[in-house]
């Protein structure tokens, strides 16, 4: 090899003057400052010389002095493909994502089931535990549940779900009682008195606020509850609201109108009564609770309690970036408030508008 001098320009010696000096690739200069293999000793030999003779030294590294992004987990049941299609927790979920992102932490959705250790799986997929979470709705993810997530210590935010002995613990929901009540009381005032209700299941708080508020609505207007009113939700029902409404047609006296405690339910009621050869609202007029997209596509356009699903998701999430920011943070209860879509699904029965 020929032999190298010093360059003496005043600028910073490089790996290309080394592998220039050297005669060889750049490529091969940089496995061995870099200490790998894959260069013959002879050619090793010629770039160790060459960095003594230009005197290169490699570029100190900056450390990178950036915190890592915290991270929050959303945790939520695995949906059934028909939960999935109604849109609603697609727009909650939405509405997380997007308050977490404007407030810079980052998202991880964990879908639950039964026995599992969201914590733990955080904890896989990450490298590390995660800042905070968000635990949304209820079914699957029931009480034990929620215990088992409070006791990690980790700041936690319940989403559309509290636990009604324990205030000590934040939760973001949407007025499902007042829901239950307007819903009902609109079709007092349209002049019902036979009310049925399509109820969900008692697994889901939100489910049975809306419940309690057709109850407090009933009671107010001097109606007793009656039971076969408001047959129950058969388990693992493929469609739901549509057996419930087949009982309510089938009693002597079917109602005049009916609260569905969901629009899904709402959806499965409109092909009960279609069967029966009955018209909404001419024959029977209906309510839905939630305002998802399939709503205003039914025929007639269901009348429904507008859920503020993407504004549920931002305040959840506004509400863990306090907590992780101040753990010692009073423990609150955000409430947001929703409204009736009045369509064509409801009017006064027939009677009155005889």
């Amino acid at each position: 090899m020929a032999e190298v001098q010093a360059a003496r320009t005043g600028k910073p010696v490089t790996l290309r003057d080394v592998a220039e000096a050297a005669g060889v690739p750049l490529s091969s200069v940089s496995l061995v400052v870099n200490g790998k293999p894959g260069v013959s000793d002879m050619r090793r030999k010629r770039i160790l010389q060459a960095i003594e003779a230009l005197q290169y030294v490699p570029p100190r590294r900056s450390a990178d002095t950036r915190k890592p992004r915290r991270i929050v987990g959303l945790v939520m049941e695995a949906l059934s493909p028909a939960a999935a299609q109604d849109g609603f927790m697609a727009e909650v979920v939405s509405g997380v994502e997007d308050g977490l992102r404007g407030q810079g932490l980052q998202m991880l959705l964990h879908l639950y089931r039964p026995h599992d250790d969201p914590i733990s799986d955080l904890r896989s997929l990450t490298g590390r535990g995660v800042d905070g979470m968000i635990v949304a709705n209820g079914g699957d993810i029931d009480e034990a549940a929620v215990q088992r997530i409070l006791a990690t210590d980790v700041p936690v935010v319940l989403l559309e779900n509290y636990l009604d002995h324990d205030t000590g613990i934040h939760a973001v929901v949407a007025d499902n009682f007042t829901a239950g009540y307007r819903c009902t009381q609109h079709l007092l005032e349209l002049g019902h008195r036979r009310i049925g209700m399509l109820v969900g299941s008692t697994c889901y708080v939100s489910l049975t606020d809306r419940r309690r508020g057709y109850h407090a609505a009933l009671l107010e207007a001097g109606l007793t509850p009656v039971p076969e009113l408001t047959p129950p939700q058969e388990a693992g029902a493929p469609v739901k609201g549509y057996q419930q409404m087949r009982k309510l047609l089938n009693l002597p006296e079917p109602p005049t109108a009916v609260y569905a405690v969901s629009d899904k339910s709402a959806m499965g009621a409109y092909t009960a009564i279609a069967e029966a050869g009955l018209e909404i609202p001419r024959d029977i007029s209906i309510i839905g609770t939630d305002d998802v997209l399939q709503s205003t596509l039914l025929s007639p356009p269901l009348t429904t309690f507008v859920v503020p699903k993407f504004e549920l998701g931002r305040m959840a999430a506004q509400a863990v970036h306090t907590l992780i920011d101040t753990p010692s943070a009073a423990a609150s209860r955000t409430v947001l408030h929703g409204r009736i879509a009045q369509r064509a699904s409801t009017a006064p029965p027939p009677a009155r508008r005889a």
